[in-house]
């Protein structure tokens, strides 16, 4: 194999592991959205009437400022200071940048 094919099948390994690394970072954080989906609903988006908050399209630095609230205790709640607690903080970027992205 010549040098520059060698470069070529090098440089198209690494793209398709930095893809799959993608996907799997993207799973991973859909994963971590869908434990939200129970009150928050699909995606971040809660049924109509529904009293819970929709977090779909919420700002970014505002549902990382809630759920930092959340976890430190200093934002009364039934449930979401127990579960704020199980997240570290950058899940809780994470969680926070997911929910920013989509949809209303």
């Amino acid at each position: 194999m010549t040098a520059p094919r060698k470069i070529a099948a090098f440089a198209l390994a690494a793209a398709a592991s930095s893809a799959h690394a993608q996907d799997a970072s993207a799973l991973y954080v859909r994963s971590l959205a869908a434990t939200c989906a129970s009150c928050h609903g699909t995606d971040g988006r809660t049924a109509a009437g529904a009293p819970i908050a929709p977090l779909a399209g919420m700002p970014r630095e505002y549902l990382v400022a809630q759920l930092q609230a959340f976890k430190a205790g200093t934002r009364p709640s039934t449930i979401m200071t127990q579960l704020a607690k199980g997240y570290t903080d950058p899940q809780i970027e994470q969680l926070a940048t997911y929910f920013a992205a989509q949809k209303k």
